[in-house]
């Protein structure tokens, strides 16, 4: 990416514009993070709920202390996870840096430093926090390579930053470090016991509504999903996992590695989708560790939250 490119994308930004992002976790469709002109744009071209409170983006954790208040728990946990796929909602410092629509109307903030050089390269120069949610229409499976962002939502865009398929291919965790408790929001790239490692035994005090991505159907493509199964009808496409279930094309990873799992689901869920099956069948994946969230995501997509 030249510097004209990242110039271009921080005008874009500062003009109130939107602008596709690449992340290490999934495509953002990025805004002013302090503009709510801009922010109302994104729930516009995503047709997402604005109940739903969106994670500013920054460059670096200095960036991030001055629209979040940290402790100990919230730097120890920035420091062993920044830049990287972990967000932290914190008290917000003040409505400045983000504005009221960004956080959904609450005294809490959702941050993070993402681990793709590029973005965090947009964001320095833009200057300011960017709220960046998967640029994709909402409830549909987040994009994870440049031509899908394009396709979900290029239309709205002013400026696109191709920074190849994205790594981790789900979205970040998010941890709550809220009144003296922390607590796992959504699961994600880094699991509860990596957090749990650093910021010790987690309470399930935690409050859903200050994280993004806690709606009940989300991640789901136009075809049924079925979970945790290798049963197949006829005109059904089964996503397997692991050696000898189901087509090496569909599988999510041939040797039942989870970080391949995770990094293919999306693409394998718009992939299967395009050839409009009766029904995309997911085989069983172990839930502990990265299973944790892929399995979350699997559940939304199916609908069978609760």
């Amino acid at each position: 990416m030249t510097a004209a490119a990242i110039d271009a994308a921080a005008r874009a930004l500062k003009a109130g514009g939107l602008v596709i992002l690449p992340t290490e976790t999934v495509y953002g469709l990025g805004a002013d993070a302090a503009n709510p002109d801009a922010v109302a744009r994104v729930f516009e071209a995503k047709g997402r709920p604005r109940f739903n409170p969106l994670i500013a983006h920054v460059a670096d954790a200095a960036q991030a202390e001055r629209i979040a208040v940290f402790d100990l728990t919230a730097r120890r946990l920035a420091e062993a996870f920044w830049p990287g796929p972990l967000t932290l909602v914190l008290p917000a410092r003040s409505a400045a840096g983000v504005c009221d629509l960004a956080r959904a109307g609450l005294d809490s903030v959702a941050v993070r430093v993402p681990g793709h050089s590029k973005a965090r390269d947009v964001i320095a120069a833009f200057g300011g926090a960017v709220v960046a949610p998967s640029a994709n229409r909402s409830g549909r499976p987040s994009p994870t390579t440049f031509a899908d962002a394009m396709e979900e939502t290029g239309h709205a865009v002013a400026e696109a930053i191709d920074g190849g398929p994205c790594a981790v291919g789900l979205e970040s965790t998010v941890v709550s470090v809220m009144d003296g408790r922390t607590a796992l929001l959504r699961p994600g790239a880094v699991t509860r016991a990596e957090v749990e490692s650093v910021a010790g035994a987690l309470s399930d005090a935690g409050d859903g509504r200050r994280s993004p991505g806690r709606v009940a159907v989300h991640y789901a493509p136009d075809a049924p999903v079925r979970i945790e199964s290798r049963a197949v009808a006829p005109g059904e496409i089964l996503l397997g996992f692991g050696p000898g279930v189901g087509e090496t094309r569909w599988s999510l990873s041939p040797d039942g590695d989870l970080r391949e799992a995770a990094a293919n689901l999306f693409r394998r869920l718009r992939e299967a989708d395009r050839e409009r099956p009766l029904a995309i069948v997911v085989a069983p994946i172990p839930r502990e560790g990265l299973g944790e969230a892929i399995f979350d995501r699997l559940r939304r997509a199916a609908g069978h939250v609760g």
